[in-house]
């Protein structure tokens, strides 16, 4: 098993692992444009040549990012893929000088066995509250609990990690 950042070459497998869980909404899809665009964000575990996982860390601010489309294929969940793809997701965050990490997830036990809690509330200054309200990205919406982020992400938990 290979963890690797992303090549465009990977982009397809990323999006059959999105393919395979947006449908039951446990991950949000992604247009395959929106894929490739963000391609070096992506984390990739690797084996026999297949894109058998995947990962995205997503730069919102300064300090904060967040962690996006963790996924594994159904027939290699458990063996510890996830996990793997999340250590280097957080060495990433952690290189860029990120000091908090946001995700929106019905994976709970996942994320806390990592060190994430569940937030309410948007955990920024006000000025900084003002700055995140002018961007067009979704996950943005998401992290500042905005209504417009609801419809797609019910049910969902926000966590958030704090970094040393």
């Amino acid at each position: 098993m290979e963890i690797r950042p992303a090549r465009t070459s990977d982009i397809k497998g990323i999006r059959a692992l999105v393919d395979a869980y947006a449908p039951e909404g446990r991950l949000l899809t992604k247009e395959t444009v929106t894929l490739y665009e963000s391609v070096q964000e992506f984390v990739v575990a690797i084996d026999a040549g297949v894109v058998v996982g995947c990962g995205a860390l997503h730069v919102l601010w300064e300090d904060l990012a967040e962690v996006r489309t963790v996924a594994v294929t159904e027939k290699m969940r458990g063996a510890g893929i996830g996990h793997q793809i999340l250590e280097a997701i957080i060495a990433r965050a952690l290189v860029l000088g990120v000091k908090r990490l946001f995700c929106l997830t019905f994976e709970t036990r996942f994320f806390t066995a990592h060190g994430f809690e569940t937030i309410e509330g948007t955990p920024v200054d006000a000025a900084v509250y003002e700055q995140l309200l002018r961007s067009y990205d979704a996950g943005i919406a998401e992290f500042l609990d905005l209504e417009s982020a609801k419809p797609n992400t019910l049910g969902n938990t926000r966590m958030l990690k704090i970094l040393p």
